[in-house]
């Protein structure tokens, strides 16, 4: 085994874990679209961002593919983290606001306003669908094709796939497959029906707050001034 620090703590770790493995080990929560258990990591909703090194020298990298290393420094609840992923659930929501994975996402994150146009899309190309068709269901009957602002899945030459066994294993792992509460005809862009209390303890300091989780994720901190004037 190795040693990190982990949101200030030194932490043992085992040597093939990614940054997400250590994470869900020692019970700190972090924010994930594209990854699932039992499926390789691909690192492309950028949800599980986190902040490694000291100092001046430091970085946000995936963590669902960023593995431990003997000495590394990981932060995962940092200011810029939590921005970071706020405005990635804000383009997410813009993309496909009839998701519930997504707006439960928003909810958790305290995401209260889009400021980008909505688009409504059928994919946002998290591969979830082709990872699961090709490692669970030993199907490769999809994949992605063309690039940039073209790139989709599709099955090869865009016709009818012959290994294609239609179990469904697509579909039930598609986020944007699971339509919010209100259903298809909702009203507005965002839900937050499941919104929770907005933080009180983002002034305690810059790093993961306590035991309870992320800093402001449970709404019950004491502010820092209010601790001061008790003393």
């Amino acid at each position: 085994m190795i040693q990190i620090k982990l949101n200030g703590a030194e932490v043992m770790v085992e040597e093939w874990w990614t940054i997400l493995d250590a994470c869900k080990f020692y019970g700190i929560e972090i924010p994930t679209l594209c990854y699932k258990e039992h499926l390789s990591p691909y690192g492309a909703c950028r949800l599980c961002t986190v902040e490694i090194g000291e100092g001046e020298r430091t970085k946000m990298v995936s963590s669902c593919t960023y593995p431990v290393s003997e000495g590394l420094v990981v932060r995962t609840h940092t200011k810029a983290v939590v921005k970071a992923r706020k405005v990635l659930v804000e383009l997410l929501v813009s993309l496909t606001p009839s998701s519930k994975v997504i707006q439960d996402l928003a909810s958790a994150l305290h995401v209260t306003k889009v400021r980008f146009e909505p688009k409504r899309v059928d994919c946002i190309l998290c591969g979830l669908c082709v990872r699961i068709c090709a490692e669970q269901m030993d199907g490769r009957a999809i994949g992605f094709v063309e690039r940039g602002s073209d790139r989709r899945i599709t099955t090869p030459f865009d016709i009818k796939s012959d290994v294609c066994r239609l179990c469904g294993a697509c579909i039930w792992v598609c986020p944007v497959c699971q339509a919010r509460c209100q259903g298809p005809d909702e009203e507005s862009l965002l839900c937050n029906a499941c919104l929770k209390e907005e933080p009180t303890c983002f002034a305690i300091g810059d790093d993961y707050a306590c035991w309870m989780g992320g800093k402001g994720e449970c709404g019950t901190c004491i502010p820092v001034e209010e601790t001061k004037e008790k003393k």
